[in-house]
Formats: structure tokens, sequence, C-alpha cells
């Protein structure tokens, strides 16, 4: 089957591997679209960070070469033995996590913490753009009648920012700014609707990604090569937001999100980053602020695709570009890299 390897930063090849063949409590899909993430972009760019490369990650055992993918959906065309969640045919999404199952956050449930956390797309085990994928059990979800197979492909993303917006401290009522409206900054600003906050702030260069922040719901949106971001946000809000979601990765906007808040106020470092980024303790020490990070989701897929059926988080508003598998370096992560106007490139593994 044709599948898009990772052997190096700037190196993704399209080749012919071996199709996996099912195994005991395993689940064989058919991919049908794989959305190409931000992860998968600093990978390509400037990898390895979750990618194994020196030893086998410790529990997919694999290493590079790695497929790649892991926002994805497709049909279950095999099962294997002992498997009740899912049948041949159920169209499914799939919950890329690996963890050990045996470090401390796993045994609180917290397998998002896991000590040796990986990816199913990162770090081994097969990924999403190829044919096929094999996965365990526990990490398939079917989707709920009505949900499209390209919609399917947003579920790992809209989790991340779902799980964001639920582990800060927003409340009803509350505003929030979010730095940076790339894929899963604007997901975040549907997460901070869904959730109830009252004026939601983006700050973002791109004229195309600014726009589509209104058009999902941002009161406003600042645009830091025009405007000092942490004053006009402070004058917007009267004194500050009470949670700002760091979505860019980059060091100096760490600082003006921390800013950006009122007294008591929060920020959600919800990217991941390439490089170190340092802050003045001063400003979160003198105004009892906050710093969180996240790391992907937990325990959160369902409601991801229940919100789904009801309108957020739209394939139709955040999708710019589909392309074959065969495209995926060129027309995907070179397109990335070159284009700042895209939302999310999804990828057809059939094509």
């Amino acid at each position: 089957m044709k599948a898009a390897r990772w052997h190096n930063a700037r190196d993704i090849r399209v080749e012919n591997i071996d199709e996996p063949v099912i195994a005991s409590g395993k689940v064989k899909i058919k991919v049908h679209w794989t959305g190409i993430c931000g992860s998968d972009l600093h990978e390509y760019a400037a990898g390895p960070i979750f990618i194994p490369v020196e030893q086998p990650h410790y529990v997919s055992k694999d290493i590079a070469p790695i497929v790649m993918g892991h926002e994805f959906s497709g049909e279950v065309v095999e099962i294997g033995e002992g498997v009740t969640r899912v049948q041949v045919g159920d169209p499914v999404v799939v919950e890329p996590i690996l963890s050990c199952g045996e470090c401390a956050a796993c045994k609180k449930g917290k397998y998002n913490l896991c000590k040796h956390l990986g990816f199913h797309g990162l770090a081994g085990g097969g990924g999403g753009f190829s044919e096929y994928t094999m996965v365990d059990e526990h990490m398939v979800h079917k989707m709920p009648e009505g949900l499209s197979y390209e919609q399917g492909a947003l579920v790992e993303p809209a989790a991340v920012a779902l799980h964001a917006v639920r582990l800060s401290k927003l409340k009803a009522g509350d505003k929030a700014a979010v730095f940076g409206t790339g894929p899963i900054g604007l997901l975040v600003i549907e997460a901070l609707r869904a959730a109830g906050a009252s004026e939601i702030y983006a700050v973002e260069l791109s004229p195309e990604r600014a726009a589509k922040a209104l058009e999902l719901g941002a009161k406003a949106v600042i645009n830091p090569a025009e405007e000092d971001v942490v004053s006009r946000l402070h004058e917007l809000t009267n004194g500050g937001v009470d949670v700002a979601f760091e979505v860019t990765g980059v060091p100096v906007v760490l600082q003006q999100s921390i800013d950006s808040t009122t007294f008591e106020g929060e920020t959600i470092i919800v990217s991941i980053w390439e490089t170190p980024a340092s802050v003045q303790p001063n400003n979160l020490v003198l105004a009892e602020r906050t710093v969180k990070g996240i790391i992907a989701y937990r325990d959160i897929f369902p409601a991801v695709m229940e919100l789904m059926t009801q309108g957020y988080f739209s394939a139709e508003q955040l999708v710019t570009k589909r392309i074959g598998l065969d495209d995926v370096v060129t027309e995907g992560f070179e397109a990335l890299m070159k284009e700042k106007n895209h939302i999310k490139i999804l990828v057809n593994s059939q094509a």
C-alpha cells in the first residue's frame, strides 16, 4: 500500500510498504481523510520532536521512518479476535494517543500525561497518511450518523481545542483572547463559544485567518504588526481578559498572552514549542496570574462529535484544500510552509 513516511526533517516520502495484517484486539481501517496538523508541520520543518529516531518508542516499538498522520477518519474493514466496540463497515475516527497504561498518570486515567506519551502517526504504529492503518480497539470511536468522513478528520484537532477550554478556568460570561488563529486557534474560538464566553478576541497577522476568526465568533481581531496587542486588549476589555490561549509557539507571544490577562487571569499554553521562551515572573507574581500547559485531550472525543452534530467545528468552514496522498509533500506540507492563508488541508488516502 502507499504511505507517506517521515525519514528526516524536510524528508517525507510517499512509498510502498506492507499493508497491516489484522491481529487480536486490533481494528484495521481503510483511511478516507487525514488532516495535516501543526505538529506534523513542526516535524517536517524542524523534527524530530515526537518521532523516535535513536531508539524505538516505548509503546509502539517503532523507530523512524514513521508513517505520519494522526487526524483521520475511515471505515472499519477488519476486526481482530475479541473486538466488540465496532463492526466491519462502521465509520470511525481514531483517538491516536499511545500510552503505556503503567505509569502514575495512566493509572489515574490521565493517559494524555503518560510518561511515555506518543501518537499514532507521530511515534509509530502506522498513521493516517496511508491507505490502511491498524489500531488498538480502545482507540476507535464510531462516528454518529450524519457526520461525513471529512468532518471526522477534524475530530482530533477539535478535541485539542475543547480540552484546552475545558481545562481552563473560563466560566460562562468570561472574556477570552486567542493568540494565533491557525486551525487549532480557530477551533479554540468555537470551543469558547460553546463554553459561553461573552467576548472572544483574536490576535492574528494573516488577513485570511483574521476574517475566518471573525466569521467563527471573534468580536475583534488585532494585528500585532499594526497595534500594541496588550494595550489594545486591555482597552477593549476594560482591564484584560479572564483567560488567554497561546496557540502560536512564538516566544514573544507567550509574554503578550500573559500580559493581556486581568489580575488573577490565566494563560493556557496550547502550542508545541521548537525553541525555549522566557517570561518575566513579576508579571505573574504581582497580579497573581497563572500559566497552565495542556497536551492533547482525554475522554473527550464523544463530546466533540456531539458538538459537531450541532454545527460546531464545521469542515465546510475550516477546510481550505483537499489533495491526494501522492501530493502530500508538494501540495500539503510545502504549501503550508509557504502559504499562510490555508487553514486546514485534508489528504485523501485513497486518491
